[in-house]
């Protein structure tokens, strides 16, 4: 079979059942079957597919995939990250749009120790908002800055698709943990920043209204209490991966129980809580896990049939420019995040971006964080991003869909002239990870 035959039949099969509304992973299996049956020779190719899916998900590297999911539970669930997102309030005073900027400041809080775009989201929307539309904020203030600080998460460490990512695409999870800081922390100025002038300029977006009279000491005890100790777990995490005292599996686990550690030293933890947190991370767990033997196998399966190869060659005789092979991917990825989920766009573009990549000479890490901004782009991205339904879910009823959509685009546009930035800059992502490996 030709190897853009094999190509259509394994992309096109696998898209075909996604949209009769087959899950994710399954929809791969699906494919992989046939692909296996058809390219590996009948019935030990099948017998050979499930080895190879067995091997998929019994990767060490995986663990910390679980640990990070547990901790964003443990503290969501808890309670401590509301007590955090409260005393972010207090602490800031007077300046224009205010909430807004505890949402932008608190999701970003939030996002270094979740790892989890849709907790996020969820959690801002339904502290922040009720009390942003009691005070008179404009309906495009009270969901903008939610949005687009909660898929921040999918950048800062710990990140649990950056992990998937980079189990995926074998490129190293400790490095592109790190490298997906620096541009986690500057979209969450760009945000901040947007959020100050915008208000500035109209202040009935965001109506300055009476704070009750606090001291001082009032206002930065809570801060010192519920928030500083967090960022000491933030530390621990990523601190231990970046001076190489721990792997990304062994501080995964170090912010596990630093996490139970906290609620019971907050005295917010019951075994209730915990047993749902346990509950939700094997959910979302087994999940990710089904996905990634889906994607592997997936991946073996289209090399074996030449399609890899055959795009590759392709690729030759066309021969972009590196610049314009990466915008390619980029846009290729932001288009599918219209209509598809960051962990369907993984699965199907990853098998022919990661050959691509290596062919161009991509730095991995550099791509992988790219990559990850344009999932995050895609995930409040209409018709079908996912944190718009997730908004829509904690928003009040007579908030509209298109509410929603026009709230979000200067986010939406920002992150875009972030991403270009990124890929025109590669050492602002490159340089910490390269700082790790110095140390």
């Amino acid at each position: 079979m030709e190897w853009y035959l094999a190509l259509l039949l394994l992309v096109g099969l696998s898209i075909a059942l996604m949209l009769m509304g087959v899950p994710v992973a399954f929809a791969f299996f699906g494919a992989n079957i046939v692909g296996a049956t058809i390219f590996f020779g009948g019935e030990p190719g099948l017998i050979q597919w499930v080895r190879n899916t067995v091997e998929a998900v019994g990767k060490f590297p995986l663990a910390p995939v679980v640990c990070f999911l547990l901790m964003g539970e443990v503290l969501y669930h808890s309670g401590v990250a509301v007590r955090a997102i409260d005393a972010i309030d207090r602490l800031i005073a007077r300046v224009p749009g205010r909430l807004c900027l505890v949402a932008v400041i608190g999701g970003t809080t939030f996002s270094a120790l979740s790892g989890s775009t849709m907790a996020n989201t969820a959690m801002l929307g339904s502290t922040l908002m009720p009390e942003m539309r009691r005070r008179g904020y404009h309906w495009s203030m009270t969901m903008g800055p939610i949005l687009g600080t909660g898929g921040i998460a999918m950048l800062i460490p710990p990140s649990g698709l950056a992990i998937l990512l980079g189990s995926l695409a074998e490129i190293s999870i400790a490095g592109i943990l790190i490298a997906g800081a620096v541009p986690g922390f500057l979209m969450a100025c760009t945000h901040f920043s947007y959020v100050i002038l915008r208000c500035r300029f109209d202040p009935s977006l965001a109506p300055a209204y009476d704070l009750p009279r606090m001291s001082f000491r009032e206002r930065v005890r809570p801060f010192l209490i519920y928030v500083v100790p967090l960022f000491g777990l933030f530390l621990l995490v990523i601190g231990s991966i970046l001076a190489g005292f721990a792997t990304p599996t062994e501080s995964a686990s170090c912010g596990a129980i630093g996490a139970v550690i906290a609620a019971m030293a907050y005295r917010s933890f019951t075994w209730a809580s915990f047993l749902t947190a346990v509950r939700e991370t094997g959910r979302i767990a087994v999940m990710v896990l089904f996905i990634i033997a889906a994607s592997l196998t997936f991946s073996q399966i289209l090399a074996f049939s030449g399609a890899t190869s055959g795009l590759l060659g392709l690729m030759r005789l066309v021969e972009p420019s590196p610049l314009v092979l990466i915008a390619g991917m980029m846009a290729i990825t932001l288009i599918l995040g219209c209509i598809m989920d960051p962990l369907s766009i993984m699965l199907i573009t990853l098998p022919f971006f990661v050959p691509l990549a290596h062919f161009a000479g991509f730095d991995l890490i550099w791509f992988g964080v790219l990559m990850l901004l344009a999932l995050e782009i895609g995930q409040t991205t209409p018709p079908f991003g996912l944190l718009l339904f997730v908004m829509k879910s904690v928003a009040p009823k007579d908030t509209t869909m298109q509410q929603i959509y026009l709230a979000v685009a200067p986010f939406i546009l920002l992150e875009i002239a972030l991403l270009i930035v990124l890929m025109l800059v590669p050492g602002a992502v490159t340089w910490l990870p390269a700082l790790m490996r110095l140390g």
